[in-house]
């Protein structure tokens, strides 16, 4: 249902973006053909580099008029197939998106186009004592664009919020070639429907986002980390809760059981501590007054040994706290090269954390797979990879998406979701009626066609 990138196309993209943003060497589409999503590959044809709203305005009304579709690309970090040209077409690339336009003090606000890497915009507003919370575990590479568009989370989303929270409005071009404008700089708004929040979390499939106006909050002091070691899986999830329930809200609260440690130290060749417990909660607590942190620590303490904890270290020093950090970053790349994988980005009501990990455990036995799970169990947000391992190819093909319906059945049966960050993309959609009713699915076809109604902005995407 599309049409062939031609020479003609390119040579009017070249008019629009100029010849050195039009790239359709071998070795840039090759680069734009894959993202961390396990082993997927779709080559685009084309790959284009605008600079402003405009040039993406004039990409879209020609890519409507030759039928082609655009698929616009950030860091390329997604896990769920969500960058990639299912179809060829135009890659839209936005990686001259990349500047910081204001960080406005006085408001806590900020002006940043989406091709800003994360922790590039996190270290500059943290220079004038403000803080960007929202954390994605590869703040390093991934651009502020790809984590609205998937509604990035990670580690301290259990007590700042998700990356929805802090947009306060969007400049944006539509699919049909619109530059419009949402939301706006205030902190309160209800003049008319939330289109920016509607824009925000739906994937790449409704607008490209050129600017974001972001809300920032002050930066806090101080922080303190412990360890918790657990002789049991469940004794560590079950945990967390009660942690709540004692009126303390942690900054993060990351579980990780034994294999997934194992697989961060060795491709760190670092060592962990405790690392030969079945399960470990790394708690960070954060505030201005340290006397506070301490009383938090201490009832967190309380608490893990009241679930068995086997030992309990704090991280006192800066280095300490980084060091458990980058070994926590890294366990999902790490999990990752031990085989052949599918990455599930289950996430459940935190209470219910022990019966979706007990049940995950079981699902895997009974079909002869390996599991690993770790993720952030603060917010019941659990990533469960799973390994052919030893599994032989035959063994794998036949069990592998009735294992993964099954983890699902067994998320949404616990209140859960099937996606808590990754988002759905390409290769969580068959999965989605599992979790979302029909007239739900039917409800959000109709808004896509009424943004996109030629279907050319990221199409073969979560439907």
């Amino acid at each position: 249902m599309y049409n062939k990138v031609t020479p003609e196309f390119i040579s009017k993209l070249q008019s629009i973006c100029g010849n050195e943003h039009v790239l359709f060497d071998a070795e840039s589409i090759s680069l734009h053909s894959v993202d961390e999503t396990e082993d997927l590959n779709f080559p685009p044809e084309v790959i284009v580099k605008p600079g402003t709203a405009q040039e993406i305005s004039e990409i879209f009304k020609l890519a409507n008029e030759h039928k082609v579709p655009v698929t616009p690309r950030g860091g390329g970090t997604g896990l769920s197939g969500g960058a990639l040209a299912i179809y060829g077409g135009v890659c839209l690339s936005m990686t001259r998106f990349n500047r910081i336009i204001e960080i406005d003090e006085k408001n806590f606000q900020a002006v940043v186009q989406p091709g800003v890497i994360t922790q590039v915009f996190q270290e500059e507003v943290e220079k004038l004592g403000l803080f960007y919370p929202p954390d994605p575990a590869s703040r390093g590479s991934c651009h502020l664009g790809g984590n609205l568009a998937e509604c990035s989370g990670g580690p301290r989303a259990v007590k700042y919020g998700v990356t929805k929270d802090y947009v306060l409005g969007l400049e944006a071009v539509l699919p049909t070639g619109e530059i419009i404008n949402t939301g706006g700089r205030v902190l309160k708004n209800v003049t008319g429907y939330n289109l920016t929040q509607l824009i925000v979390g739906s994937e790449g499939t409704l607008a490209v986002i050129t600017k974001i106006n972001f809300r920032l909050i002050p930066l806090p002091k101080h922080k303190k980390v412990i360890l918790a070691a657990f002789g049991r899986l469940e004794d560590a999830t079950d945990a967390v809760a009660m942690i709540f329930q004692r009126g303390i809200t942690p900054s993060a609260i990351e579980f990780m059981e034994k294999a997934a440690v194992e697989a961060a130290e060795k491709m760190q060749g670092k060592k962990f501590p405790n690392s030969d417990a079945e399960a470990q909660l790394f708690i960070e607590v954060d505030g201005n007054y340290p006397e506070i942190l301490d009383k938090d620590i201490e009832l967190i303490a309380e608490v893990v040994e009241e679930f068995n904890a086997l030992d309990v270290l704090l991280a006192e020093d800066e280095q300490k706290v980084q060091d458990v950090w980058a070994l926590r970053r890294g366990i999902g790349e790490a999990v990752k090269s031990i085989s052949a994988y599918k990455e599930e980005d289950t996430v459940v009501p935190r209470a219910n954390m022990t019966k979706l990990v007990r049940g995950v455990k079981e699902i895997s036995a009974k079909h002869g797979i390996t599991t690993i799970c770790y993720g952030h169990s603060g917010d019941g947000n659990i990533h469960v990879n799973i390994l052919k391992d030893r599994l032989d190819d035959k063994s794998w093909e036949e069990n592998i998406d009735t294992a993964i319906r099954e983890i699902f059945q067994l998320t949404v049966s616990l209140g859960g979701m099937i996606s808590g960050e990754h988002g759905i993309g390409y290769s969580q959609k068959p999965y989605l009626p599992i979790a979302i009713a029909e007239a739900e699915i039917e409800l959000m076809k109709r808004i896509k066609r009424s943004f996109d109604p030629n279907n050319i902005l990221n199409p073969g995407k979560i439907f």
